[in-house]
């Protein structure tokens, strides 16, 4: 995900920013001696050009927000959990760099910061991050498909040990002005597992040493499904009927498509699904508790 949005960044660059139209004039690595050697050797169509260093200095979970949601779905009546994604503020620091040496008449560190002007500027007309647009009308990465991803830019409390970064890039060179980005990207969830969707759960009630008095209760749960292969139905009616067609109880979907109903006597029923979107099925002939476990159905 973290080289993914490296692409964006560089997409995003190299066709928003003046003077920036080449990869190779924006590079990820440490801006130590080995880099500007390399900005000093950098040519664009065989003319001297500025360069971006866009250097990834720190990475930290964003815990504002993070969440402990379990997302659930149900599958040939199993039950997968997923949990919400952790999401990395990406922090980044930026630094513009001309090829040219300092003379009386030439001053390069003006057109760094005419460079790190129009970077601060691209960078404040695409907050957040849509890396559909920045990309369009070619697809992005596909893990950034249908991102939108949250950004800080120029934070006030800045990058707290500036002075210590560029103390480790090498004695010879002063430290120069960096623009603090920080991008917030999703680590993406795995899916797990949890074990076989309960359909039917029974309730015997009864006054102690009375059996005439017990009474059998059942929840039952299913979900509605549409297309091959099977997608849940979001907000379908769903409705549970005497086999002589009379409603005792009426349920809505969720966004996965399951439905439940409580207190059922043991007999037999019928369930019929319906939504706006699909119309009405034929209802599905059921017994409480169904022998095959499953109550499931189909628009």
């Amino acid at each position: 995900m973290i080289a993914d949005l490296n692409v964006t960044l560089r997409q995003l660059f190299t066709t928003r920013v003046p003077g920036i139209t080449s990869n190779a004039q924006v590079k990820f690595q440490p801006p130590d001696e080995d880099w500007r050697n390399y900005v000093k050797t950098l040519t664009v169509g065989g003319n001297p050009a500025n360069a971006l260093n866009v250097y990834l200095i720190d990475l930290r979970e964003n815990r504002k927000l993070h969440s402990n949601e379990i997302a659930r779905t149900y599958q040939n009546g199993d039950v997968n959990e997923t949990r919400a994604p952790r999401r990395v503020d990406c922090h980044y620091l930026i630094s513009a760099w001309s090829p040219a040496d300092v003379t009386p008449a030439i001053e390069p560190t003006l057109d760094e910061h005419v460079l790190l002007f129009n970077v601060v500027r691209t960078l404040s007309e695409h907050d957040p991050f849509v890396p559909a647009d920045i990309f369009a009308p070619s697809p992005p990465p596909p893990p950034l498909a249908d991102q939108t991803l949250p950004a800080v830019l120029l934070p006030p409390e800045a990058f707290p040990k500036l002075a210590e970064f560029w103390g480790t890039m090498g004695n010879k060179h002063q430290w120069r002005p960096c623009i603090y980005l920080i991008v917030t990207v999703p680590i993406p969830p795995q899916t797990f597992p949890s074990g076989p969707m309960v359909t039917t759960m029974l309730a015997d009630t009864r006054q102690r040493d009375v059996a005439a008095s017990a009474e059998v209760l059942a929840a039952i749960g299913g979900v509605v499904t549409t297309g091959a292969p099977p997608v849940p139905v979001d907000q379908a009616w769903v409705e549970l009927l005497k086999t002589t067609g009379e409603r005792l109880q009426l349920a809505r979907t969720g966004a996965d498509g399951r439905f439940t109903f409580s207190f059922v006597r043991p007999d037999s029923y019928q369930l019929r699904a319906s939504s706006a979107a699909l119309g009405a099925a034929p209802p599905r002939s059921i017994d409480v508790p169904s022998p095959s476990g499953e109550y499931n159905l189909t628009l």
